[in-house]
């Protein structure tokens, strides 16, 4: 009686589990880019990355391969990334660039400032996640007290385009849709305490 009883409530239990096994392995996806995006966004705004007083994550243009030149928000990463694969040995000083494209998902532009056609070659592109639909761009007004989401970032009267507080991540799959949001940090005014 008490094997009969373990065995229904195994498979019963297998049942449960397995029924929403999509939506699961979706929303772990969805968690999973969002923190990976979030650490090396952060990383990107700390020292020794970031200097005081700039802007290390900010729009620039950018001309991936086979394609036209676009502003994208780029930011870099002084010890690289895990997130790439290099062809050679994996090379520090990484800028990055993030583009979100229909049919490929949230795409990572990226090469070293150490490589010798850094300034002629365009970047190398990896695929974060085929999930990704759209990016947009969250931008706060003090004055107005309101955030506003921009699909594309905002330009000042000048042209220049200004970069967001924060980025808003769309997923889909199948009928699975998800939003979230990555704060981009500001540099710390001086030096961190030790």
């Amino acid at each position: 009686m008490l094997l009969v009883a373990m065995n229904t409530f195994v498979f019963s239990m297998g049942e449960l589990w397995g029924k929403n096994t999509d939506v699961r392995l979706f929303e772990q996806h969805v968690r999973a880019v969002t923190r990976a995006l979030e650490r090396e966004l952060r990383a990107a705004t700390l020292p020794p990355a970031a200097r005081a007083n700039a802007s290390p994550v900010a729009p620039q243009e950018i001309r991936p391969t086979g394609g036209a030149t676009d502003t994208l928000l780029t930011f870099e990463l002084p010890a690289g990334t895990r997130l790439i694969t290099w062809p050679g040995p994996a090379l520090p000083e990484v800028v990055c660039s993030l583009q979100a494209r229909p049919q490929e998902g949230l795409v990572l532009l990226w090469h070293s400032r150490l490589e010798t056609r850094f300034d002629s070659d365009p970047p190398r592109e990896t695929v974060l996640t085929p999930f990704v639909t759209a990016l947009a761009y969250d931008y706060y007004d003090a004055a107005l007290m309101r955030w506003t989401t921009e699909p594309a970032l905002k330009k000042e009267n000048n042209g220049q385009a200004t970069a967001p507080q924060r980025l808003r991540l769309k997923f889909a799959h199948g009928k699975l849709t998800r939003e979230t949001v990555v704060a981009l940090g500001n540099t710390p005014q001086g030096l961190p305490n030790f």
